[in-house]
């Protein structure tokens, strides 16, 4: 981005400066100053009216004649800091300015400009002076583009890496937020090289001090805000000004604090939902899940949000509750928050088993039941044993939570298999949330589930997407399922069940289904001729039973 004043050097290049043929004879260096206004002066005290930023224009005629005299000029217009000094031929100097005027000059890195053609200095005020308007006017409508952006990411509710999209856009120049912590929660490169960007990020940002809540860095060349609201500061937001010599202009500013207000914004409408590292999680995990990003880019955003996924050994594991488990407590069907609730508890407790059994992983939800958590361990050897520590840690922390109701304590924890690459994770978490969804009514309590444990059901809830499976319980079941569906009070799908998991014991199904046993016995003869099958028989049965695990599968959300 441009700054608001145009430099020495495009001055310079201005049609009626050029008409005046101009030659540079000192101060190269400070071409690049911004000039802020044209001033025209012939008298040697001209530095205490002036404020700073001015290009002065001369004949000459007013200067001092000795030496002395023209270093004292020059010293006090460096002092004041104007932009450069334009001296007109022809009037005082015949042929050139005095070489002590040039010397010293350059030795105060001010830009020392001969005319070597007469032109009138009000052409050169007109044009440098529109110059800066126009600049200005379109200063003015950058800012408020931004305030009209900003507006509309907030009342969107936009994600924290849209905003630093957009934010990037607007700026040209790459962004990152960061926590309180130094840990990257999003980012964007302005088409540099985000791995470049990132590389070795805690360490350098603390190198980043700014003196102020907002402040340019000019050691680092980053441009820094603070994010927060109400008193509580969570992260910073910064941008990377490239132009070491000169500070960011006005309206980077400005866009860097509303960017910082925007985010602030959506943290305190989010704060009820989750913390922004948990929605930079779930962003991870549902991409390898989905396959929405490449697996670069999602290694790059965790390392830079301090999980380190690259050569290590990656074990999916999802968490969800029993499927027996009652609801939260009285009412807790008719209020709609209730899921969302429990699913939110669930995940900060699985965080913090991560944390307790000191373990580096991303976690997040992966669907509306479950938490998923992608373990990243340094050796394939400690797989079983981190495990273990994060299924201790997961039930005291449960526990802990709900020490009066030990039913809430009740959850699956599956784990699927360890993988070495990034790119295979995607199997490593389906394979657990499968796993998950097949133990949900596995009798036994097991710290950990894993494909061998769950059997039959875990083979079925494999392939439950498979349509020949579906076809397979549809030929065995499906007359069944139609008589049930009409006649909702019947449930004749129930008895079966009951049947088939207490081995075809007539008296323990009876007993399981709260049915006498002549009622069961009945129910057991109609289902018999409704599916045209023998209940005696243990091949058909078995056939059946298998159905129903099938059907479970399928129906598992």
């Amino acid at each position: 981005m441009s700054p608001v004043f145009p430099t020495v050097r495009e001055v310079l290049d201005l049609v009626p400066m050029r008409h005046g043929a101009p030659r540079l004879v000192a101060g190269n260096a400070g071409l690049d100053r911004p000039v802020r206004w044209v001033h025209i002066a012939e008298v040697p005290d001209i530095a205490t009216l002036l404020g700073g930023g001015e290009l002065v224009l001369t004949t000459g005629i007013g200067l001092p004649a000795d030496d002395a005299g023209l270093r004292e000029f020059i010293g006090t217009l460096a002092d004041v800091g104007a932009s450069g000094l334009v001296v007109e031929l022809g009037r005082r100097y015949l042929t050139g300015v005095p070489r002590v005027m040039a010397a010293a000059a350059e030795r105060r890195g001010l830009p020392l400009v001969e005319l070597r053609r007469g032109t009138p200095f009000v052409r050169i005020t007109e044009a440098v002076h529109g110059l800066i308007v126009d600049a200005q006017l379109t200063e003015l409508r950058a800012t408020e583009e931004i305030h009209q952006r900003f507006t509309d990411l907030s009342v969107e509710g936009a994600e924290p890496a849209e905003v630093l999209r957009q934010a990037a856009e607007l700026a040209g120049c790459p962004m990152v937020l960061e926590n309180l912590s130094r840990q990257v929660l999003a980012y964007d490169p302005a088409g540099e090289n985000a791995e470049l960007l990132l590389d070795g990020w805690e360490q350098h940002s603390r190198q980043i001090r700014p003196a102020g809540r907002t402040a340019y860095d000019p050691g680092s060349g980053w441009l820094v805000t603070t994010v927060g609201a109400r008193g509580q500061d969570w992260g910073r937001l910064l941008l990377r000004w490239p132009v070491a010599e000169s500070t960011p202009p006005t309206r980077l500013t400005i866009l860097i604090e509303r960017a910082a207000s925007t985010l602030a914004l959506g943290r305190l409408i989010r704060r009820d939902a989750e913390g922004l590292e948990r929605q930079i999680h779930r962003t991870l995990l549902t991409a390898l899940i989905d396959h929405s990003r490449p697996v670069d880019e999602v290694a790059l955003r965790a390392k830079a949000l301090g999980v380190v996924l690259d050569r290590r050994h990656l074990v999916g594991v999802v968490v969800r509750h029993r499927g027996d488990e009652p609801a939260a407590g009285p009412g807790a069907d008719a209020d709609p928050e209730a899921g969302p609730a429990r699913l939110r508890d669930l995940a900060e407790a699985v965080g913090q088993a991560v944390r307790d059994a000191k373990l580096t992983a991303l976690t997040s939800a992966v669907d509306d039941h479950a938490v998923g958590a992608l373990l990243a361990l340094p050796d394939a050897a400690d797989e079983e044993k981190a495990l273990a520590a994060f299924a201790t840690a997961l039930r005291r922390v449960r526990l802990d939570a709900a020490p009066s109701r030990p039913l809430a304590t009740r959850t699956v924890v599956a784990a699927g298999s360890g993988v070495g690459s990034l790119r295979e994770a995607r199997r490593s978490l389906v394979e657990a949330r499968q796993i998950a969804e097949a133990a949900r009514r596995d009798p036994r309590d097991l710290p950990c589930y894993r494909l061998p444990h769950v059997g039959l059901a875990g083979l079925l809830h494999l392939l439950r997407d498979e349509p020949r499976l579906q076809t397979f319980v549809e030929r065995e079941l499906g007359a069944l399922l139609a008589y049930d569906a009409q006649h909702p009070r019947e449930q004749l799908l129930g008895t079966l069940r009951a049947y088939l998991e207490q081995g075809r014991n007539k008296s323990a199904g009876a007993a399981a289904a709260h049915l006498s046993r002549p009622a069961f016995y009945e129910r057991l003869a109609r289902i018999g001729r409704i599916l045209d099958a023998d209940l005696d028989s243990v091949d058909r049965c078995l056939s059946l039973h298998v159905a129903l695990l099938a059907l479970d599968a399928i129906r598992t959300p």
